[in-house]
């Protein structure tokens, strides 16, 4: 049976594999290994591996993140990783690990991997998010992977441009949206409930990452400037969602839930909403705001908008529901006078999200299992 080691380190990324994971486990020619790192292992970011848990059996559980969250601190964590996932895939043998995205955990897997000689599969390859070090990461991923899955045609060719043979790239869209359909989400009533929270005549999701490229001062100033048009919005139910382990990202966690306590009648702070939840909040709000990658990739198949602050997910192909604006008052201002604006409305009815594949999860299981690894690791520069 082949072995296939899935590595998941935050909240987000968990949601976009579990389908596949689901995928792999219903396939009796295949064996699902899974390790779990990162913010899932911490009770400041939810203890998400209990959510992980219901559904899986963890193979691994890798302790890796520091208090701190300045570059030292990161890059300790980065050292410490590379250590455990050593011992790990020592252990475990997989046949195939997989790993999705541009965090640095997620790097660190890969170069243990890449130095362990086993083969690597990579999801989300050949996108671009300018405004953070995720970008060079993930390009740094895709030149030490060996299998590809992309979510669009333009993504495919950067991951061409970068050397990799066609035959190992794979399109067949974003696989976290399949749980759109396989999943059960909730209705109004039950998610009020499970939120313990009464949404109102509008009501926004909020998650802010910092902008790793950015400066501290410039961080902090575009997350008050967030929070201060945020405070303007009138009968408005604002859910706020956890920042990252990224460098800075207590600090955003800090001054949100300072927010949350002086306006608890029109907030709420969550560490993590979990994927049911966080699916199911998608029905019932008007938007999704500030710099998350749902916003670009999940928010589009539930014909709502997305506000998008900043950089950080810059160069992404984007649906018409998406609104770009910078972090300055001016520019939230009138984006949010364009959300709630009449022809906007209209238009989200119409909205054709570009991550929507067919069967995703399902094919790129297929090709795990039937991909012909003899000589695989033996990589060629394809010039175009």
């Amino acid at each position: 049976m082949r072995k296939i080691c899935i590595i998941t380190g935050t909240r987000a990324e968990y949601g976009l594999l579990s389908p596949l994971m689901r995928e792999i486990n219903k396939d009796k020619e295949l064996t699902l290994q899974l390790i779990v790192t990162g913010t899932h292992l911490s009770p400041e970011f939810g203890l998400t591996y209990k959510e992980i848990e219901q559904q899986f059996v963890i193979n691994k559980k890798i302790e890796i993140l520091l208090s701190s969250d300045n570059s030292i601190g990161i890059s300790k964590t980065m050292g410490l990783a590379q250590i455990s996932f050593s011992e790990a895939f020592n252990e475990l043998n997989p046949d195939i690990i997989l790993v999705l995205g541009d965090r640095y955990e997620i790097f660190t897997a890969a170069s243990t991997a890449m130095i362990s000689n086993i083969p690597i599969a990579h999801i989300s390859g050949g996108e671009l998010t300018l405004g953070a070090i995720d970008d060079s990461i993930r390009h740094a991923i895709t030149k030490m992977s060996h299998i590809h899955f992309v979510a669009t045609d333009i993504y495919k060719k950067r991951v061409m441009q970068l050397g990799e043979d066609n035959k190992y790239i794979f399109n067949f869209g974003e696989a976290g949206l399949d749980n759109i359909e396989e999943l059960q989400l909730l209705n109004k009533q039950e998610f009020e409930k499970s939120i313990n929270f009464s949404l109102q005549q509008k009501n926004i999701l909020i998650t802010y990452h910092p902008e790793t490229l950015s400066t501290y001062n410039k961080i902090l100033e575009d997350i008050d400037s967030l929070l201060f048009v945020l405070d303007s919005l009138d009968k408005t139910t604002l859910i706020f969602t956890a920042s990252n382990a990224d460098k800075c990202g207590r600090m955003i966690n800090t001054k949100i839930k300072q927010y949350v306590d002086r306006h608890p009648e029109k907030s709420c702070f969550f560490n993590s909403l979990g994927q049911i939840r966080y699916l199911s909040a998608l029905q019932h709000i008007d938007a999704v705001v500030g710099n998350s990658s749902s916003g670009i990739v999940e928010a589009p198949s539930f014909n709502i908008a997305t506000i998008n602050i900043g950089n950080r997910q810059k160069g992404r192909v984007q649906a018409t529901s998406i609104i770009n604006t910078t972090a300055d008052l001016k520019s939230l201002y009138n984006a949010f006078k364009k959300l709630y604006s009449s022809s906007f409305q209209n238009s989200l009815k119409n909205v054709i999200n570009p991550y929507k594949g067919t069967n995703t999860s399902f094919k790129t299981k297929e090709v795990l299992k039937n991909i012909n690894l003899k000589n695989i690791l033996h990589k060629e520069f394809i010039d175009l």
